[in-house]
């Protein structure tokens, strides 16, 4: 019997989820709970409490007679007024997929595509589903040419990834902080976990990329940045390094509290990492 995962959305086209054209698809459930997060909905699994049912404007969702809700696909015109609404920073429209059902979802634009990005929530919270599709798509030969990545908050023990290695082509990791408490401040969590994720991927020679999303006031300090930039700098002055100005579009009311950078600050983090003797930066 095939493994199945809770999938919150697949994304046939994506051009900023990896290398190439991408399609995506985002796993339910996070073990963060970060401030900056810009799809809130995808942390927590739905728990049935039914509050987004009366506030659905296309009749797409119902209660069942044991009390879980039901969202019907076919009938839903996507104005995501449920996920709006939603307390619990889930989604409805979550549904259990088994591999040849996300597989079936990928034949189609597989011809126009470089690859797959695994992302969340956080998809390494369901690995044995991670490494079954990824084998399948390495066993298949219209499917093999294309990379498998994961987008991943690098919080995940060393024996998923021990696991993963041999599947997996790269894997995207965000940093929100060197600094543990800064770290707990954004995150609700500690960054342990995430530190050694980044060290380990590099030896495996699967670290595609780091990924700093920059809160002003929070985590960009310039002694910060220097630390951080020195920290990358002894385990890989090539790595890739992509600085993230934080935006508000799409998270949460706690997080609107948090600045956006303006162009000059995003001038300043590159020319520190720059300083740090990071080559490869890319700020967007």
């Amino acid at each position: 019997m095939s493994t199945t995962a809770l999938v919150c959305d697949i994304v046939r086209f994506s051009s900023v989820d990896g290398p190439g054209n991408r399609c995506v698809v985002f796993l339910q459930g996070c073990n963060f709970d970060c401030i900056a997060c810009h799809n809130p909905y995808t942390i927590n699994v739905c728990n049935n409490c039914g509050e987004c049912v009366g506030v659905c404007d296309s009749g797409a969702l119902s209660l069942t007679s044991i009390g879980a809700v039901v969202w019907d696909p076919a009938a839903c015109v996507g104005s995501d007024s449920c996920i709006g609404w939603c307390p619990h920073d889930s989604t409805p429209k979550a549904r259990s997929l088994s591999v040849p059902q996300v597989l079936d979802q990928i034949r189609g634009p597989a011809p126009f595509l470089s690859g797959i990005t695994l992302s969340g929530g956080e998809a390494t919270q369901q690995p044995a589903f991670v490494a079954e599709l990824f084998d399948a798509m390495k066993s298949d030969h219209k499917l093999n040419r294309l990379t498998r990545f994961i987008d991943s908050n690098g919080a995940a023990p060393e024996s998923v990834w021990l696991d993963l290695e041999p599947l997996i082509d790269g894997v995207m990791v965000d940093l929100k902080a060197l600094d543990r408490d800064t770290h707990m401040a954004i995150t609700g969590e500690s960054n342990d976990e995430v530190l050694a994720s980044i060290k380990l991927l590099y030896s495996m020679g699967k670290l595609a990329e780091v990924r700093l999303l920059l809160l002003p006031g929070v985590n960009d300090s310039p002694d910060a940045l220097a630390r951080t930039g020195a920290w990358l700098h002894d385990i890989d002055p090539l790595m890739r390094l992509k600085l993230i100005g934080f935006r508000c579009h799409g998270v949460r009311p706690n997080g609107r509290v948090v600045r956006e950078p303006n162009p000059d600050a995003m001038d300043s983090y590159t020319q520190i990492m720059r300083d740090a003797g990071m080559s490869r930066i890319v700020a967007i």
